[in-house]
């Protein structure tokens, strides 16, 4: 068992060597097969292009998200305070690629729908999501990093707040909306388009991983830095 937590401890080591490289081609590779190499969609146009874009970035908020909800159940069980870096670094990365699905959707929704915006059943639980995460980062911001009753009661609410995402997945199937049914699980895209959204998915999936190991090394090293704070602080009034 020590053997393995060894393997695994020098593997993650690599990260800052491996994942940004292989990140950054990944994106690259994706931008050029969405702009160059996918075919041009016959009845949307070009807008649909967002699609490589678009649907990449809700499944890496989910995934994200996911991380979130792990750790806020860790961080409500044992108050483990590591684990709150890691929602925390997780939720950052959640609410990036919900704001970035909502933005992509907008501007794809303007041509094709007539306006940006609409209440639509998935665009309004989609942006449910993107305010709770965000509301989860704005109390964690303010609250002290090393108090741990603070941080059990945000990982409640994160826990809570997950379960909008089966919301957001069968809203087009519970109600009727304007966005269209799941035609890329569905296979219902040409294999062209395929190929490039698999190229997109796996991109923004390195991105997503990188993304969260980066940020949460940031919040760890910074809460480390508020404890060593604290305790000279105390040292000091001693």
């Amino acid at each position: 068992m020590s053997g393995l937590v060894a393997l695994l401890r020098r593997v993650y080591a690599l990260w800052p060597l491996v994942l940004p490289p292989v990140a950054g081609a990944a994106v690259m590779a994706m931008i050029i097969g969405a702009l160059v190499v996918a075919p041009r969609e016959i009845v949307e146009g070009d807008v649909q292009r967002l699609l490589y874009i678009h649907f990449p970035s809700i499944l890496a908020a989910y995934g994200a998200i996911a991380v979130v909800f792990i750790a806020s159940v860790m961080v409500a069980w044992q108050a483990d305070l590591r684990w709150d870096a890691v929602a925390r670094g997780a939720a950052t990365v959640g609410v990036l690629f919900t704001g970035l699905t909502l933005a992509t959707g907008a501007i794809w929704g303007k041509p094709v729908w007539g306006v940006y915006w609409t209440w639509d059943a998935r665009l309004t639980s989609t942006l449910v999501l993107f305010l709770i995460y965000a509301g989860y980062l704005l109390a964690r911001a303010v609250a002290d990093e090393l108090d741990e009753q603070a941080a059990r009661f945000a990982a409640v609410f994160a826990i809570i707040g997950a379960l909008d995402i089966p919301l957001i997945m069968m809203s087009v199937r519970w109600w009727r909306t304007l966005h269209p049914q799941p035609i890329v699980v569905e296979g219902a895209l040409p294999m062209g388009m395929q190929l490039v959204l698999a190229l997109s998915m796996l991109a923004i999936v390195l991105l997503t991983v990188w993304l969260i190991v980066l940020r949460t090394e940031t919040e760890g090293i910074g809460a480390r830095a508020t404890a060593l704070r604290a305790a000279l602080d105390r040292r000091e009034g001693e």
